[in-house]
């Protein structure tokens, strides 16, 4: 297969890059099929911004679990990091609509089944980034309680956007 398809990308002109592909046993069998060798778990792969792991359903039945990158979760919390130091002295309200905007955008792409922890803690993330700004506005520390009160205002709870699979393609 992985032959085959190097053929057809040259015929385009285009080619797979050599480190990031690979052929894994992945899917419902991978599981059973790799434990049955001695090779343990099935491998992970990262595509989209997700990491898709073989998992089971509290059925017992086989899933894909899509988890939020922790390199892509890491990378924008340092580029809000950046960006809240640069507008330092800005009001607390226009703080609060931009983090807004970057959490319910990063929401909506992540947002899918069985990524509730993954929200929750770029959530917690962005508290926390927020916190460390807004001490350094003044000589005083901001009290957790006064912190709380902004993130419910301008942080709204993680949801999971999108539907699972078999209600989405259900026809």
């Amino acid at each position: 297969f992985l032959t085959e398809l190097r053929d057809r990308f040259a015929r385009f002109g285009l080619e797979l890059h050599p480190d990031k592909t690979r052929l894994l046993e992945f899917g419902r069998f991978a599981d059973r099929d790799r434990r049955g060798r001695g090779q343990g778990k099935p491998e992970t792969f990262d595509f989209l911004g997700f990491t898709h792991i073989c998992a089971k359903t509290r059925e017992g039945k086989f899933t894909v679990l899509r988890r939020t990158m922790r390199q892509r979760r890491v990378a924008k919390l340092k580029a809000v990091a950046t960006e809240l130091r640069r507008r330092l002295h800005d009001p607390i309200p226009a703080v609060g609509a931009y983090l807004r905007a970057v959490y319910v955008g990063h929401v909506r792409y992540y947002g899918v089944p069985m990524n509730y922890d993954a929200l929750n803690r770029f959530r917690q993330g962005l508290t926390h980034v927020w916190r460390r700004v807004l001490g350094q506005r003044s000589q005083r520390r901001l009290r957790w309680s006064r912190l709380a009160r902004l993130v419910n205002r301008w942080l709204p709870q993680p949801h999971i956007c999108h539907p699972y699979p078999h209600v989405r393609f259900a026809v």
